[in-house]
């Protein structure tokens, strides 16, 4: 909120939070292409409530997204913080791997399909990126992930990952991913 913004009413606040709700769970499950007026419906609410907070469909999706980003950048940092290495790097790899399936819209954000993270929010998508490395690089330090590994080809691998886990159909995803954590390993 700016400094001439007043503070929400209990019920506008309430509204938020729950079009915030909603939204996350209608993009997580449908994508991006959902409309407005109908996640207000879902909402319980009027559109107008919807874009008195949000006065676009990015600005919402902006809202959820960056509340997702900073939550996983919380967990990849607990992560580096209280596990092995090794473990902690594919344990958040699998987390985002596994949110493929769950989360369309974090999908679409991170592969920049009707919303470009870094463009938008360059700050969420950079710590974003620094989460990533951080654990990659004290991965490979401890000999858990192969020298030549990027980040830029870790993003690209969960990437694809994720759209495997969501659109996989016949595709046995759980064997795939044991593929890719196997390539991204050292040669023994």
């Amino acid at each position: 909120m700016t400094g001439n913004t007043r503070p929400l009413r209990a019920d506008a606040r309430r509204n938020r939070a729950k079009v915030l709700q909603t939204a996350y769970e209608v993009f997580a499950a449908e994508g991006l292409a959902v409309p407005i007026d109908e996640i207000a419906r879902r909402a319980g609410v009027g559109a107008g409530t919807v874009y008195r907070h949000f006065p676009t469909k990015e600005a919402l999706y902006q809202a959820i997204v960056v509340d997702r980003v900073e939550h996983l950048v919380g967990q990849a940092r607990e992560l580096a913080a209280t596990a092995d290495p090794g473990e902690a790097f594919f344990g958040f790899f699998d987390l985002m791997t596994s949110a493929g399936a769950t989360d369309k819209g974090l999908v679409d954000a991170l592969a920049g399909e009707g919303f470009d993270i870094e463009a938008v929010m360059p700050e969420h998508e950079q710590a974003f990126k620094d989460a990533m490395r951080d654990l990659l690089v004290r991965a490979q330090a401890a000999g858990a992930v192969r020298a030549d590994v990027t980040v830029a080809d870790v993003k690209t691998l969960m990437v694809g990952c994720q759209a495997m886990q969501r659109y996989g159909g016949d595709a046995a995803p759980e064997r795939v991913l044991e593929v890719v954590r196997e390539g991204l390993r050292p040669a023994r």
